[in-house]
């Protein structure tokens, strides 16, 4: 009887994997690929469900799910979607370039999109670039807001033009806001994503300025470490903001508020998105943050972090492009 339980339950897991396939249109070069990728469905699939079991018990609101990744292993996450790790800056640092708020109390509840301040949701794929992609972000909020463009009208741009061309920073391995906003003032600005396309690898830099359409003064550190207050006022006197978070538990992420407890209080910044928005008044306070793994991923492409606890790292490396 026990032997006839789990046949059945193993075609279920097999049904459910060739329907997962079918859904995100996945084709594996062999059968050997194929079983070494249903193994990791199978992983996740576990995973899932101890995840969605703690989170229930929390009570955080939070559920996980199958997704395109869910054919990875955690190791294979780690190296083909995040990048590695890296120490974020010093704090003495941060305070002498700190961004100065231009409100004295921020509203509860802010949130950019609904000003027309951000462009769609993009998508890395399998390139650790999340950094370029974070800041490329920030600089087309920056520039809508300051030129009084929006979402309909704003060139949206290259992403690539940065993992090619700045020397500092390690492309498809990694990189650091900081050192992209620097390589993007000493280019003299960002060519238009048609002009220079995402291509997911790491090429030779083909920078044209002539083709530029977007340019920064500088930029600017938007808090010091575990200060949401600050964080929180000027996202909402300045724009939407590049933020570095530690996203090794982001992989099965479906829909709802992650906690700091589901995030893991142990941080290591491998991953950049942006903070669009927040609301303090929900009853899991949050950040809006957008990611950029594409629209089929988390609550449309973004996820909703804890506020008040530096929900994975939240505030370690948050910074703005100032024009």
């Amino acid at each position: 009887m026990a032997s006839s339980s789990f046949d059945f339950a193993a075609k279920i897991m097999e049904a459910s994997f060739e329907s997962w396939m079918g859904d995100y249109g996945k084709e594996y070069s062999s059968e050997e690929e194929k079983q070494l990728r249903f193994e990791n469905f199978k992983a996740s699939a576990y995973r899932i469900d101890d995840l969605n079991k703690k989170s229930a018990k929390r009570g955080s609101g939070a559920t996980y799910g199958f997704n395109k990744f869910s054919d990875l292993s955690v190791e294979e996450f780690k190296s083909k979607i995040l990048m590695k790790p890296f120490t974020p800056t010093l704090s003495e640092v941060k305070n002498k370039n700190l961004l100065q708020s231009k409100r004295i109390r921020a509203p509860d509840a802010f949130d950019w999109r609904s000003k027309g301040a951000v462009t769609a949701v993009k998508d890395q794929r399998q390139c650790g670039s999340c950094w370029a992609f974070s800041v490329t972000e920030n600089v087309e909020s920056v520039w809508m807001i300051a030129k009084g463009l929006n979402n309909g009208s704003m060139v949206p741009l290259a992403p690539q033009q940065i993992v090619d061309c700045d020397e500092s920073d390690e492309g498809c391995s990694g990189g650091d806001p900081p050192t992209a906003y620097d390589y993007i003032q000493k280019a003299g600005g960002l060519e238009p994503e048609k002009d220079y396309p995402y291509t997911a690898e790491d090429g030779s830099c083909a920078f044209k300025r002539a083709d530029v359409y977007a340019t920064i003064s500088s930029f600017k550190y938007a808090t010091s470490d575990d200060d949401e207050s600050t964080l929180k006022s000027n996202l909402a006197s300045w724009s939407p903001l590049s933020i570095c978070v530690d996203a090794r538990y982001w992989q099965d992420y479906s829909s709802g508020v992650m906690t700091a407890y589901e995030c893991d209080w142990i941080v290591e910044l491998d991953h950049c998105v942006q903070a669009v928005g927040y609301d303090v008044t929900a009853d899991t306070p949050y950040w809006n943050v957008r990611n950029s793994w594409g629209t089929d991923w988390g609550e449309d492409g973004y996820i909703r972090l804890e506020y008040g606890k530096n929900t994975c790292g939240l505030t370690s490396e948050a910074t703005t492009a100032v024009v």
